[in-house]
């Protein structure tokens, strides 16, 4: 099992905090795994419920008087399969005493967000967990951990074709069971062609006209298919930054395949030879580069942006928390040079600090507030958000 202690210990610092906490995420990234070493660090007792259990499920057909009786580490996984759970935890989070924490693992949908959001206002923090990165691998793993994507069994097949063969069945069941579980009612083969179609656009600004042309539906229609995979953890949405500047500035966000083994399957591209000959290779190594940085930051989904002039100055990713702005350019070279663009977003922006990663292992300045960070060095060499 690969360690994944920067999350056991953020996870931990949440449930100290807050009497119920959401482990949130894709199927199969790791939350069962991580709650089950969390418990097994645990100093007090733990009580572990699983929804898909029907023992399980029977146990807990009078959520109160099972729960509100346990002491110490509450953990409920699968709980998007009784959302009517939620109300049982509001009466049990709002006990003076708090003699448990609740951990509930889930992977998300819009109306199990809305239940429990509504329910456990100011009472639930949610922890997204991601797929692995760089930290947990190791940075001599960039190259597999970009080809082969952070899902933990997809990243430690013995083989590539082991690989894409999970990969390939992970898509599968998520069209087949997983949509219609999270109580999301399309047609498998409908999203299978979206899927495929959005994983051409990964990396470019959304044009949802452009989509619909191309799908035959409405506009409307392909972003309620974007919300879906957004909302599962298949897609990442960049809002775009923008301010009260004189220059027009983009307004749509940019989108991205969450995870890049996933969108090399979609892709049909089995093999680091297939990848690099591909005319999507840039844009894959660009995503594969932000969800580092944004890992290693433990920046959360509304400090990040990306920013484009309609001119053509643009930044990739923009970080802000706080005062603190921080500005990210991603440059698939062996040595990147300072451009008009950089300067643009430099000034414009109010950078305290622009840093172009790039796929060398070495860093050097650019000029004053620039410099050039190779993506193996971005844990040595850029400090996490404070």
């Amino acid at each position: 099992m690969i360690d994944r202690l920067q999350h056991l210990e953020r996870l931990q610092a949440s449930l100290d905090e807050f009497p119920v906490v959401g482990l949130i995420g894709a199927r199969q990234v790791g939350k069962t795994t991580l709650a089950r070493e969390l418990a097994r660090r645990a100093s007090g007792p733990v009580t572990f419920f699983d929804l898909e259990s029907s023992r399980d499920v029977a146990r807990l057909e009078d959520p109160l008087l099972a729960l509100e009786g346990l002491r110490g580490l509450v953990i409920i996984d699968e709980i998007q399969l009784r959302p009517d759970l939620f109300p049982s935890l509001r009466v049990l989070a709002d006990r003076a005493d708090q003699p448990a924490r609740f951990l509930v693992l889930g992977s998300a949908s819009p109306l199990l967000l809305r239940q429990s959001s509504e329910t456990l206002a100011g009472r639930i923090f949610y922890y997204e967990l991601p797929g692995l990165d760089a930290a947990e691998t190791g940075p001599e793993q960039l190259e597999r951990l970009w080809l082969r994507g952070g899902f933990p069994r997809s990243f430690t097949a013995a083989s590539e074709p082991a690989s894409n063969r999970w990969r390939r069945q992970f898509i599968r069941t998520y069209l087949e069971r997983d949509l219609s579980e999270l109580g999301i009612r399309l047609p498998s083969t409908t999203m299978r062609r979206f899927w495929s179609m959005l994983a051409h656009y990964h990396g470019e600004v959304w044009n949802g006209s452009e989509l619909a042309r191309a799908f035959g539906v409405s506009q409307k229609t392909v972003r309620s298919y974007l919300d879906t995979l957004c909302s599962t953890f298949m897609a990442r949405r960049l809002e775009p930054w923008f301010e009260n500047l004189a220059k027009r500035q983009v307004r749509s966000p940019k989108i991205y395949l969450s995870d890049t083994g996933i969108l090399h399957t979609l892709l049909g591209l089995e093999t680091q030879h297939d990848l690099l000959g591909h005319p999507k290779v840039g844009a894959s190594w660009e995503g594969h580069a932000i969800n580092e940085v944004i890992a290693h930051l433990g920046a959360l989904p509304e400090e990040c942006y990306f920013w484009r002039l309609h001119s053509g100055a643009e930044l990739d990713l923009l970080v802000r928390r706080g005062r603190l702005r921080l500005g990210f350019e991603i440059k698939r070279s062996s040595g990147p040079r300072l451009t008009p663009s950089m300067r643009s977003a430099l000034e414009h922006l109010k950078l305290n600090e622009l840093i172009v990663i790039y796929s060398g292992d070495t860093t050097y300045p650019l000029t004053r507030g620039v410099r050039a960070v190779g993506l193996e060095r971005l844990r040595i060499d850029v400090p996490s958000l404070p």
